[in-house]
């Protein structure tokens, strides 16, 4: 086994999941990353945790799909039980065939998503971990060869992430205080919203491996203007190009994609929270310098920013303040490098994809 998957799994039980053993863990993940697996249950059964998997077949979910009904999906009641005694849940992204479920149709898919909205909250309440496994289909969606797609994962995942902590607190600090927030980008994008009274998550790896973001929720209604994304959405076997959305009070008002504008309206038709922003988030993993259409890496790239669509973020929301509630969480990614700013209550903090507190944030106003 490559000592690189070793590793891999070293970090997510160490770092990320802090697993003791007294922990109940679940690990999901498709067939094609068994030797993540393996790896992970020998971390477990040093620590003496108690482990279980769940194996995803995506050839069975398409089946199963294109077979129901749509009306007739419902919430899993003993995956929902099963997960109200898990203690931890290590979720694990790989495909075979990254466009399996390409022909499902949206209404479907839509109606899964509502279905599993529970189970989904109940895994919010665990400590959690989301990561990739590298393997062929993943290279192919990022135009690599498979053993390039490899060491960029390792090398995105395997870094000094209290270094990157520290170095993201910066705009942490920068957005506690913070009301309202502009962002302007070429002839295409100026979006105003509002986080006053928000929270801010600095993500440094505990819930996302790789991490790398620094991410907030906006006040639901607040949202008003216009946003172009640079980086393509791929989700639900899907990948949609070029979307453009208007925002009037929080809502989309009007939206296009230059490919698969369907599967981007189905996504939005999904419930009424999908319309809506539920996270502004800001990349800021240098060691990610390339879009390679998968958005666990893409959204923590250095010189971007994105906005999710749908829920809103458990960790930035107080209680008390206004929580959009949604079965979906699409992020969708701007490219900041060039033409870009981003204002704070009017004060200018990140330029052409530089952070006033970065090197070069003078230098960027001239480019």
């Amino acid at each position: 086994m490559d000592e690189r998957i070793r590793r891999h799994a070293e970090i997510l039980v160490d770092y990320c999941t802090d697993v003791g053993s007294d922990d109940d863990v679940l690990v999901r993940a498709p067939t094609v990353a068994e030797d993540l697996v393996v790896a992970l249950y020998e971390e477990l059964g040093a620590r003496g945790a108690c482990p279980r998997t769940e194996w995803l077949n995506w050839r069975a979910r398409r089946a199963y799909d294109r077979a129901i009904d749509p009306d007739d999906y419902r919430t899993a009641d003993h995956k929902l039980a099963a997960m109200a005694e898990t203690d931890v849940v290590i979720l694990i992204r790989a495909a075979r065939n990254a466009a399996e479920g390409s022909d499902v149709d949206g209404e479907t898919k839509a109606a899964a998503s509502r279905a599993r909205h529970p189970v989904l909250e109940e895994r919010l309440d665990t400590r959690w971990v989301m990561t990739q496994h590298p393997v062929p289909a993943g290279a192919q969606r990022a135009e690599m060869s498979t053993a390039g797609w490899a060491d960029y994962v390792y090398d995105a995942i395997d870094r000094d992430w209290e270094v990157q902590r520290e170095r993201q607190r910066q705009l942490v600090e920068i957005l506690e205080s913070a009301e309202e927030v502009r962002i302007r980008s070429g002839e295409t994008t100026d979006l105003r919203l509002s986080i006053s009274g928000m929270g801010t998550l600095n993500d440094a790896g505990e819930e996302n491996m790789p991490g790398g973001e620094v991410a907030t929720s906006p006040v639901p209604d607040s949202v008003d203007g216009e946003i172009a994304f640079d980086v393509p959405l791929f989700r639900n076997s899907h990948e949609i190009r070029d979307v453009r959305l208007e925002f009037e009070d929080g809502v989309v008002i009007d939206y296009e994609a230059s490919r698969n504008e369907a599967a981007l309206e189905s996504m939005l038709e999904t419930d009424a929270g999908a319309r809506r922003v539920g996270e502004l988030g800001f990349g800021m993993n240098r060691g990610i310098e390339r879009a390679t259409n998968n958005v666990l890496f893409d959204e923590k790239m250095g010189d971007t920013l994105h906005v999710a669509l749908g829920n809103a973020m458990d960790e930035c929301v107080p209680e008390g303040r206004p929580f959009n509630e949604s079965a979906i969480h699409a992020d969708l990614i701007v490219d900041a490098s060039e033409e870009s700013v981003v204002e704070i209550d009017g004060e200018v903090i990140q330029r052409n994809g530089v952070f006033r507190f970065e090197e070069g944030f003078d230098a960027a106003e001239t480019t």
